[in-house]
């Protein structure tokens, strides 16, 4: 079956269904069960978890069937009204939290959690600015041709062909500019250190 006979099928079954068809309801319950229950079982790994929110989503979308608009697919504005219930479930289910700064109780013994502190220390945040300033002043140094590709292609993060773009410029010529540029870069840091 074509995705357009699908279509003309779940619309037959949809304008009877909010009619009050009871088995017009059956069809498209039957149709899209499948699909609805395998995604909601990857969203909560637990089969009958899934099997609740499956059956809230078709008890929702029938609810809710008099605003459904025909221009999109009925499968798609299900499977809308599913992962929405089952994102609103997953929020609203409490998840076990521990303190840090409590031990955890493992078997006979207390285990107190470090997280260790990632944050660079006054130090290096100190090299790492030097480090910037280096380049910077490196990168302010070079000639005007030099500078204004090392900038687009670095800083800017522009690609190669929107460089050539935007300074009007053959690709090989902006390519040939940026290696010279690193060239002269790779220099001058080398100098100062």
């Amino acid at each position: 079956m074509s995705v357009e006979e699908r279509r003309i099928e779940d619309q037959k079954l949809i304008t009877l269904a909010r009619g009050g068809d009871q088995k017009a309801f059956e069809a498209l319950l039957k149709k899209y069960r499948n699909l609805v229950y395998h995604v909601m079982f990857k969203m909560v790994r637990n089969p009958q978890e899934a099997e609740d929110l499956c059956q809230e989503a078709f008890i929702k979308a029938f609810g809710a069937l008099s605003s459904f608009n025909e221009e999109f697919a009925f499968s798609t504005w299900l499977m809308k009204i599913a992962t929405n219930n089952c994102i609103d479930y997953l929020r609203k289910r409490k998840l076990r939290t521990y303190s840090i700064d409590e031990p955890l109780q493992y078997k006979d013994e207390q285990v107190q959690v470090e997280l260790p502190d990632h944050d660079p220390t006054p130090d290096k945040q100190l090299l790492n600015e030097e480090r910037r300033k280096l380049i910077n002043d490196a990168i302010q140094s070079l000639p005007p041709r030099y500078r204004h590709v090392i900038i687009l292609r670095h800083q800017e993060e522009k690609s190669y062909e929107d460089i050539a773009e935007i300074l009007k410029l053959p690709l090989g010529t902006v390519k040939a500019r940026i290696f010279r540029a690193r060239e002269m870069l790779n220099k001058k840091i080398r100098d100062f250190l």
